[in-house]
């Protein structure tokens, strides 16, 4: 995969939380929240980049938490992934009351909503200019959004995953429990694996690290941070195979 370029990157995964779709200490969806990634996305596509966004769907539900209160798990999860859509599909009507062409694309066949995830077809509409949403993680309970995300970053050929949160990147703990938290500008895979930061699950993390895929995580909620994450302007925290500051030779 390549790396970015001085006008930033050509093909983008954006991962979305559920929790961006609503404000704070609430759940369901916010339209006046939704109308700003809208706004946002809409000026990352209108710089040129190709723009394929991953859903969550914990503004409304989270498997594992439904596990815990005594849920049969795939029931759980398959429930959240129907959340997913419903977000997507507030997305997209946002997106395309700005102009903005778009597919919804779902692991979960619902035919009458949104097209089945087809990976050619996928990569049909990123070369015709559109925006892609894709819902329903990946079809499979006991998998997270975040591998969702790797995984279809992976099959589109992304230069990138943008992993949109709530806070500025990566701690070593949680910033808003712990004021002594410890903030990564830089990281690797196996720093993310071996010190079992909560950035994302193992899944994803080794999905990226297998097929070079930097992950740059950020705080989605400062406006202008997607345009500047898809432009490549070092905000966040990234994720890459290299250790900091040091370049790898040819050949690896």
């Amino acid at each position: 995969m390549s790396a970015e370029s001085d006008e930033g990157f050509k093909r983008i995964l954006l991962k979305i939380s559920g929790e961006s779709f609503c404000r704070e200490n609430t759940t369901g969806i916010d339209l006046e929240r939704v109308s700003q990634i809208a706004d946002e996305t809409a000026a990352v596509y209108n710089s040129g980049c190709e723009l394929a966004i991953v859903c969550g769907g914990g503004n409304f539900i989270r498997g594992a938490v439904f596990e815990k209160a005594g849920m049969d798990r795939a029931t759980a999860d398959y429930m959240g992934m129907m959340a997913t859509i419903l977000n997507a599909l507030a997305l997209q009507d946002a997106l395309e009351r700005k102009g903005v062409e778009t597919r919804v694309l779902t692991a979960l066949e619902i035919p009458d909503v949104a097209e089945p995830f087809i990976r050619r077809r996928a990569l049909r509409h990123l070369e015709k200019g559109r925006i892609i949403i894709l819902a329903g993680g990946t079809g499979n309970p006991y998998f997270t959004t975040d591998t969702a995300a790797a995984l279809r970053a992976v099959e589109l050929n992304c230069n990138v995953l943008l992993k949109g949160t709530k806070v500025d990147g990566v701690y070593d703990k949680d910033p808003k429990r712990d004021v002594t938290a410890k903030f990564h500008r830089r990281l690797t895979f196996m720093d993310v694996l071996k010190q079992q930061l909560k950035v994302m699950d193992a899944t994803a993390a080794t999905l990226c690290m297998e097929n070079n895929i930097p992950v740059n995580v950020f705080n989605m909620l400062v406006a202008g941070n997607i345009q500047a994450a898809a432009l490549g302007e070092g905000i966040g925290t990234l994720i890459t195979n290299a250790e900091p500051g040091k370049k790898k030779e040819d050949g690896e």
